[in-house]
Parts: C-alpha cells; sequence; structure tokens
C-alpha cells in the first residue's frame, strides 16, 4: 500500500512538473508572438537596441552559432537605420571572460561607430538586461536582439515590467545544439516565472547612464 502511494505520488508529480513547464512555456510564446519582427524592412526604428550577450566560443573550441547570428542581427538593424544605439548587456562575472567588451569589438570591426555602442558589464541574466535597460540606462522603448526563444522570454519579463519592448529575431540554431539549448529555455522559462512572481530585481543597478 505504501508503495502504490509513493508511486503514485511522483507520478502525480512528475504529471504536474510537466504541465507546469508546457503552460509556462506556451504562454510565454503566444504572448509575445506580436512583439517579434523577423524582417529589418518592417520592424519599426527605435532609438537602441539591447543585444543580449552570450559566449563567443563554444566548448569544442568553434564560434558560437548564436553569438554570431545576434551580432548579424545588430549590424543590420543599424545598418537599416532601424536603431541608433546599441546597449550591448551581458556577463563579465570573471577576470578572464566578459561578454560585453568581446561583442564590442566584433560590432567595431563590422563598422558599427564606437560611440554608438554603451556596454552592461552586469547583464549577467536575461531579467537583469531587460531591467537595467530600463532602470540604469533610461530606455523604456527598445529593440531586443537575440535568437526567436530568447526574444520571447526578455519580452515576457518587459511587459510584466512596464517596459514597451519590440524584438529583432537573429537566425535561429539547428541540430544537436539548439536542441539542447531549447531544453534548457523550458526550464529557464519556469525559473523566470518565480523570479517574476517574486519581484527578483537584477544583482546590481548602479548609476544612471544616459544614452546618446
Amino acid at each position: 500500500m505504501k508503495k502504490r502511494f509513493w508511486r503514485n505520488t511522483v507520478l502525480i508529480s512528475l504529471l504536474i512538473l510537466v504541465l507546469s513547464v508546457w503552460v509556462v512555456d506556451y504562454w510565454v510564446t503566444s504572448s509575445t508572438q506580436r512583439q517579434e519582427f523577423s524582417d529589418v524592412n518592417v520592424i519599426p526604428k527605435k532609438k537602441v537596441g539591447l543585444l543580449l550577450g552570450t559566449s563567443k566560443y563554444l566548448n569544442s573550441g568553434g564560434i558560437n552559432p548564436y553569438y554570431q547570428y545576434r551580432i548579424d542581427a545588430a549590424v543590420a538593424l543599424f545598418i537599416a537605420g532601424k536603431i541608433e544605439f546599441i546597449l550591448v548587456s551581458g556577463d563579465n562575472s570573471a577576470v578572464n571572460y566578459n561578454e560585453p567588451e568581446k561583442m564590442k569589438r566584433d560590432l567595431v570591426s563590422r563598422g558599427i561607430p564606437e560611440e554608438h555602442i554603451f556596454l552592461d558589464h552586469a547583464g549577467f541574466r536575461t531579467l537583469d538586461s531587460v531591467l537595467r535597460c530600463k532602470e540604469v540606462f533610461g530606455e523604456n522603448n527598445f529593440t531586443i536582439i537575440s535568437q526567436p526563444f530568447h526574444n520571447e522570454r526578455a519580452l515576457f519579463i518587459a511587459n510584466r515590467r512596464g517596459i514597451m519592448a519590440i524584438a529583432y529575431n537573429a537566425k535561429d540554431v539547428e541540430g544537436q545544439n539548439g536542441f539542447k539549448v531549447m531544453f534548457r529555455e523550458k526550464l529557464a522559462r519556469v525559473k523566470m516565472f518565480f523570479d517574476l512572481l517574486l519581484n527578483t530585481q537584477p544583482r546590481y543597478f548602479g548609476p544612471r547612464i544616459i544614452i546618446s
């Protein structure tokens, strides 16, 4: 009797977990679709593009395609005149790891003027990047730049915090790497849901920085 009770308890718990992941995932995707753009010709013009950081290199040593496609997307938006400034927000938690600086160097090498690039070194998480864009850099109406799945989560955060954002979808990644990332994304969305529920704040705020 005890075995059956615990077996049923575990099965019900797993079912609730799977259902919760599915509900949150569906909610995030369905509620943000109208704010996403994949065509540089039709996306509205904004002052700032918030470029979400990621590692430049894979563990295998090659260039991370997520990184490369985000750089491509930011450059395309700037050249098309759809953004005036690029705010690069990423992780700089270690001495030898600096996402914003690497992205800035690659943007400059692609022809983006250095004075049109601003760096947020405290974008440790997507939530930090989105909220700091408003609270630290004073922008409440901007374009988020990342892959579609990432943009959806960032937009969901923005919507729940009174931020008027849209997103430009960088090219997505297929294959094994893409599958692993998408699996982690499902869990990240559940964590994001609890962060919003608990009103979690960025790790750091700091002095106001004006983008101009």
